[in-house]
């Protein structure tokens, strides 16, 4: 969606927010971003300073990546609105019927993309389409 590297990528969520923040007008692009910044408070402090862009986060040390958590949002975003793999944006809406939030929702839905993707890796191929709208299909 944005490319491979890592800052870059950072500067982006960083650089939109300054701009919603400042109240200047936002990219389709940079809206999403603000979008799903606002909808995670507990991560608003990392964008009061540019160093926070240089943090390392590591799992083992039972910690979030942020920009990898908001960036699940935003792919999930972009499949629903493009209903691909098709039929993800039925699902979407079952589930929105299921759970208590749309917020819910999304964190329920990026469970199963994040496991399709680890398994992906893990076998060194694609992710499966069939595979993850199987495991949103448990959800409901």
């Amino acid at each position: 969606m944005f490319g491979q590297n890592r800052q870059q990528l950072r500067k982006m969520y960083f650089d939109a927010w300054q701009k919603k923040v400042a109240n200047e007008a936002l990219s389709g692009l940079e809206s999403m971003i603000t979008q799903v910044i606002s909808e995670h408070p507990e991560y608003h402090k990392i964008f009061n300073s540019e160093v926070s862009l240089e943090q390392e986060y590591f799992v083992e040390d039972g910690q979030t990546n942020p920009f990898l958590h908001m960036g699940l949002h935003i792919s999930l975003h972009e499949q629903i609105s493009t209903d691909r793999p098709a039929g993800i944006r039925s699902l979407y809406q079952q589930l929105q019927a299921k759970f208590s939030s749309t917020h819910e929702t999304e964190h329920q839905m990026i469970e199963a993309l994040t496991e399709s993707l680890w398994i992906a890796q893990r076998n060194n191929q694609a992710p499966s389409e069939s595979a993850y709208l199987r495991a949103l299909q448990k959800l409901l």
